[in-house]
């Protein structure tokens, strides 16, 4: 599984917010290009935000279901790209002194990339992840206090 973690200079109800508006995602999460739709429930368990990935004309069109959910502490979801494969991506949040450690992993969980898992696939989830939190947390920043 690839892992990395950065400290948010927010409190975890400002990333949380973040985390909790789905439409927001394809503003932080690296290589989704938009966002089609978003159940009401979420991010509550078995809800689903639809979304496309990946450049024009190429993208594809799929979904992303949240597995698990504790608000402003941890988020587990299914993220589909087929026929690509799925992954699944755990966010855990974790109040510090300044702010919020915020851990990112990512493992392929079907499909054709897990079957093609290696060290380079580490590395480009690694790096894509890495800018996936600097772009959570620019936005996490500058949010204001949820009411």
């Amino acid at each position: 599984m690839a892992v990395v973690e950065t400290v948010i200079a927010a409190p975890p109800d400002r990333v949380w917010a973040v985390l909790a508006d789905g439409w927001t995602y394809s503003d932080w999460v690296v290589g989704t290009a938009h966002v089609r739709d978003v159940d009401d429930a979420w991010p509550g368990v078995g809800a689903r935000l639809l979304h496309r990935a990946g450049p024009w004309p190429f993208s594809l069109e799929d979904a992303s279901t949240v597995l698990e959910c504790e608000p402003q502490r941890r988020l587990v979801l299914r993220a589909r790209l087929w026929p690509a494969g799925e992954a699944v991506v755990v966010f855990v949040l974790e109040p510090v002194e300044g702010g919020t450690r915020v851990s990112l992993g990512e493992d392929f969980a079907a499909g054709p990339l897990r079957w093609i898992r290696t060290k380079v696939n580490d590395l480009v989830l690694h790096l894509r992840n890495r800018e996936t939190l600097d772009r959570l947390a620019d936005i996490a920043r500058r949010q204001k206090d949820p009411q």
